[in-house]
């Protein structure tokens, strides 16, 4: 699943390390989700969408408006 997440995340300026610290995991577990090698929990989606600002729909559903 292609995510939305690195994008939103340089729109808010924030290092893969603070969004890690922000959402309480490792920036590599962050490097991770936005190179598509690991899926979050649901829990850690609501938690990056929350830091981010954005609903979890936006980072993770493609632009036609339905997930992979």
């Amino acid at each position: 699943m292609e995510n939305q997440i690195k994008k939103y995340r340089e729109q808010k300026n924030l290092s893969q390390g603070k969004l890690a610290e922000l959402c309480n995991v490792s920036r590599q577990t962050i490097n991770a989700i936005e190179n598509n090698k690991y899926d979050p929990s649901l829990q850690l989606a609501f938690d990056i969408a929350k830091s981010l600002g954005v609903l979890v729909d936006t980072l993770f559903l493609n632009e036609g408006g339905k997930g992979e």
